[in-house]
């Protein structure tokens, strides 16, 4: 079953009685070279495993599940369960879970489905609107995916990879390098889309890190310093972090100069290694 002809998807959806629904974001893939690209580029081989978000139709899932062990889609729309048992009904390493990803035990999943396969992957087309809650729940639970590879908009995707100094550089641009290495992989149209959104989109990789690139002492100090940071951008870091740390602002002042750091620093400008030595000079005057 062909998946992105645009006559096979509306044949499933009047068979089913299904619309796409605007509160979850949904928007089917209708270009087949995408969900095979995502689906080359995104996982490891016939040895590894996929958690699938938001599977939809069954896409995407049915190019992973050519190409991997096991699949396990998470779906939050229960109208769309029977639909991917029908999609879906000739793959045997397919496991399809009605639940939202946000409330879902992750590493109990990980374990009942995933024990037998070398590396576990993450694949998603994310809808918009909860893209930035779904990645960092995943970076955040510091669990073994090998990388996560997502569908966003692009403008998202933008902040994601901006480096210290740019304009998109922000809190989530951060919070995730600080888990991964992040590369965007390429550009999709809204055309490839039905409904098409008004925006463009990017398939977006993450490959998180064994080992995080810094290891600030007071890890928790650290990410709360970094939202601080980006709350207000056109504040300085001083200003920012005045009377919300443990230490006065004249402190604070001595902090950045110890680093070579201008009183008037803004975060946009500061990379994880330098948030990670002002959260530890913080956490010594506790």
């Amino acid at each position: 079953m062909n998946l992105t002809d645009l006559s096979t998807v509306r044949h499933v959806m009047e068979r089913f009685g299904i619309s796409t629904k605007k509160k979850y974001g949904q928007n089917f893939l209708i270009n087949a070279a995408i969900p095979e690209r995502i689906a080359e580029e995104g996982t490891g081989g016939d040895a590894c495993g996929v958690l699938e978000i938001g599977p939809g139709i069954g896409t995407l899932t049915t190019a992973l599940a050519k190409r991997v062990k096991k699949v396990v889609a998470v779906e939050i729309d229960d109208g769309l369960i029977p639909v991917l048992d029908y999609t879906l009904a000739e793959f045997d390493n397919v496991t399809v879970i009605h639940g939202d990803i946000l409330k879902t035990p992750l590493l109990p999943l990980l374990r009942e489905h995933f024990a037998d396969c070398e590396e576990v992957y993450v694949c998603a087309n994310l809808p918009y609107y909860i893209t930035s809650d779904i990645i960092m729940y995943l970076v955040e639970s510091q669990l073994p995916f090998r990388a996560l590879t997502v569908m966003v908009q692009k403008e998202f995707a933008d902040r994601i990879v901006a480096q210290p100094g740019s304009k998109e550089y922000g809190a989530v641009s951060a919070a995730v390098q600080y888990y991964g290495k992040a590369q965007k992989l390429f550009k999709v149209a809204p055309g490839n889309f039905l409904p098409a959104p008004k925006v463009d989109s990017a398939v977006l990789r993450i490959d998180l890190y064994r080992e995080k690139p810094v290891q600030p002492k007071h890890e928790v100090l650290f990410r709360y310093i970094i939202r601080l940071a980006f709350e207000q951008r056109r504040k300085t870091l001083l200003n920012a972090l005045a009377g919300k740390v443990s230490v006065t602002k004249q402190e604070l002042t001595e902090i950045l100069i110890d680093l070579s750091l201008p009183a008037d620093v803004r975060g946009e400008r500061l990379s994880l290694a330098q948030f990670a030595e002002i959260a530890d000079r913080i956490g010594q005057r506790f």
